[in-house]
Order: structure tokens, then sequence, then C-alpha cells
């Protein structure tokens, strides 16, 4: 699969998503900080990329504004949650919601949203 992890995602998410196979960019590194997140959420489309987010405002372009994308995982986790539990959380979307990974999901500790449906 192919991913570009926002400048607001953990950057440590990169190695380990490298290391199942995938192609991972990072803004940032592979594209320019402080680009919009309009342009962040086009850029990904554009090359067929999901985004993987901490940032609420891709749910405004995304439902409000109705700006394509190829797929959006939103981690509202906070930023005190520990490395492993956010990679034990990517790995569960990856394997358990790998059908709608083109979707907007929103992932906590305790769900995983797929387009505002409650999933578990």
């Amino acid at each position: 699969m192919r991913f570009v992890l926002d400048e607001s995602a953990d950057a440590r998410l990169l190695p380990h998503l490298n290391a199942l196979g995938h192609d991972v960019t990072r803004l940032g590194t592979d594209y320019p900080l402080g680009l919009p997140d309009h342009r962040v959420l086009a850029v990904a489309h554009e090359e067929y990329r999901i985004l993987i987010t901490n940032d609420t405002d891709f749910g405004e372009l995304v439902f409000h504004h109705r700006q394509p994308h190829s797929g959006v995982i939103l981690f509202r986790l906070g930023s005190y949650v520990p490395l492993p539990i956010r990679i034990a959380r990517l790995d569960d979307v990856l394997h358990r919601y790998s059908d709608h990974l083109e979707e907007f999901l929103v992932v906590t500790l305790q769900r995983i949203r797929v387009r505002g449906a409650p999933l578990r």
C-alpha cells in the first residue's frame, strides 16, 4: 500500500510501515513542510496515497468541502500514547479494515470508525 504521513503524524510510524513492505512518504522529508491541508490531501490523492494524520481539519475538507482523497486514517489518540500502542492501533486498521482504507477512518483507543459509522 502507499501512504503519506502528515507532519502531525508520528514519524516513528514510517519505519514500521516500511518494514511491512509499504511505500511511505512524509511531509517535511518528501514534500515541503507547511503545505496547506487542502494541498496535502490533493497531493496524497494525486499519488494514490492514504493519508495518515492527527489533524482533524482533514475531516472538514473531506466531509464539508467534499475534497477527493484516496483514504485518510485520522489518529485521535492524544500525545501521551506510547509508540507501541500507536503501532498496534495502526496494525489493527491495516488488518481488520483493509477493505476500507480508501475511506475516512478515525482511530481512537477504544474503536475505529469508518465514515462516521462505529465499527469494532
